[in-house]
């Protein structure tokens, strides 16, 4: 339950007792080194699911220039080095101006050339999507497809070639991942080669990213290894699926320590988390996303820290805006998840604001 129904259902006085347990909670705080910190986001300039966006899709629509530069400022104030780009196309159109379908209709004509350069101005690296393309909700035809496959590669020489002067170009995400149910499958190797192939022409030197799903159904074996063996990828940042409650906060260690040890006998590409800190209105999969509660994110970063490299969230845009932010897009609860956030990140860089 929001805040908002929670005032309406139980009054002010029991929503003050819960504030006040907020505050509590985030003056608790003590220095644990061994909690990673979160060092980067995915970043969209529009939720393909129009239901979980209800919060902070409009406010996108209508984001200035200046308000998705003060957007990248904001993120990396808060200590975070890499946005993930979810997409640059959906469903037929584009977010920056295209020869290859038409442009979807935001009040900043070139939303991508305007957080690029932002992430110039505010050294953050961006991995940059090469896909929507085409239906999201279609994975497999996205995935196999020839057609789409065309004009996947054309819209990444179109991106490369308007955008690929970035400093902030760090590399290519690859949105388009089947869930991996015991082991990495053929389709999904044959489509993360093929955009690294491409990727790699484009952007030499690049370093490329994905965030499959389905961590807990994992068989982590000698055919596991020997399939991600095959997988032309360097980073994969695998989800916790706290926020779609496949799992639950603090029990997802074991399986990134399996992935761990299955990455480090692979010698192929490095362990990130995917961290969901969201949570549903109301159902899953048929509701809006609201920002969840710090302990829960904050145990989740604690369960997997000794196992992955890097942490990253799913996703700063919606679930945390700084308070008082002139780019505010989300729920007004965003700015209580940034504020215990960033009290604890306080606490463990031992800065006294």
């Amino acid at each position: 339950m929001d805040r908002r129904k929670f005032i309406q259902t139980c009054g002010l006085t029991i929503a003050s007792t819960y504030l006040f347990n907020q505050t509590t909670f985030a003056s608790e705080f003590k220095r644990n080194p061994a909690i990673k910190p979160i060092v980067g986001s995915w970043f969209e300039f529009m939720h393909h699911n129009a239901v979980e966006g209800t919060y902070w899709n409009p406010a996108l629509k209508e984001f200035t220039t200046e308000q998705w530069r003060l957007k990248v400022k904001e993120i990396s104030e808060a200590g975070m080095e890499y946005l993930v780009l979810l997409s640059v196309a959906d469903s037929g159109k584009t977010f920056y101006p295209s020869k290859l379908q038409p442009r979807y209709d935001f009040v900043c004509d070139d939303p991508l050339e305007a957080v690029l350069s932002a992430a110039d101005e505010y050294e953050i690296k961006f991995f940059v999507s090469n896909d929507f393309w085409d239906d999201f909700r279609n994975v497999e035809k996205m995935m196999i497809d020839t057609e789409i496959a065309k004009l996947r590669e054309k819209g990444m020489e179109e991106v490369a070639g308007k955008y690929g002067h970035h400093k902030s170009f760090y590399g290519w995400y690859f949105p388009n991942e089947t869930g991996i149910h015991n082991t990495i499958d053929e389709m999904t190797i044959n489509y993360v080669n093929a955009c690294s192939r491409k990727a790699r022409e484009l952007i030499p030197g690049c370093t490329n990213l994905i965030a499959p799903y389905g961590t807990k159904t994992i068989r982590v074996n000698d055919q596991y290894i020997k399939q991600l063996e095959r997988l032309d990828i360097d980073i994969m940042a695998y989800q916790d699926e706290v926020g779609v409650n496949k799992t639950k906060a603090g029990t997802a260690a074991r399986y990134y320590e399996a992935l761990y040890k299955a990455h480090e006998k692979a010698g192929r590409a490095r362990l990130w988390a995917d961290i969901e800190v969201f949570r549903f209105e109301e159902d899953v999969y048929k509701s809006a996303l609201l920002p969840a509660r710090f302990e829960r994110v904050l145990k989740q970063m604690e369960d997997i820290s000794p196992y992955v490299e890097n942490i990253l969230i799913y996703q700063y845009i919606g679930m945390m805006n700084k308070p008082g932010s002139e780019a505010f897009a989300g729920h007004e609860s965003s700015t209580t998840l940034y504020t215990d956030y960033m009290n604890w990140l306080d606490v463990q860089n031992e800065i006294i604001r």
